[in-house]
């Protein structure tokens, strides 16, 4: 499947991921940062899995996370895949208005880590990688 036969959700799902990466950049508060950077990477799984994945045959599977399924389905984003799913649970907890969820080099880290998520997801669906934002979240870093 080449880059312009892509399904209409694998892109809009690229589209959102980017847009919740420029989220994560602008947002004032670490926990915000953090919620937004998770679900980049995770509109970023979703797009791959909407290019790759097949439907199951007609026989109910039990449900899966798209962590877990885009490690079946994209084997050599299974270590992303790890670390991503490693972070849910802080995400909740940010979400939920925890203020101790993450430190601001965690939600710092886990921007850049989304922007270089998304980019290999891109490359590996046959797309340019989008321009980098990590040097946008160092130099808020700095400032």
């Amino acid at each position: 499947m080449g880059p312009d036969t892509l399904p209409a959700t694998t892109h809009n799902y690229l589209l959102r991921s980017a847009e919740s990466l420029s989220e994560a950049v602008a947002a004032g508060d670490v926990a915000t940062r953090y919620a937004c950077a998770h679900v980049a990477a995770l509109r970023a799984a979703a797009a791959l899995l909407s290019a790759r994945a097949r439907p199951a045959g007609p026989r109910r599977r039990a449900q899966k996370n798209a962590w877990v399924l885009l490690a079946e389905v994209a084997p050599e984003m299974g270590e992303w895949a790890t670390f991503f799913a490693a972070g849910a649970a802080k995400r909740a907890a940010a979400e939920a208005g925890s203020t101790r969820a993450v430190s601001e080099r965690e939600a710092d880290d886990l921007v850049r880590d989304a922007d270089r998520f998304l980019a290999l997801v891109e490359q590996s669906l046959g797309l340019a990688p989008h321009a980098a934002i990590s040097v946008q979240v160092l130099g808020r870093a700095a400032g």
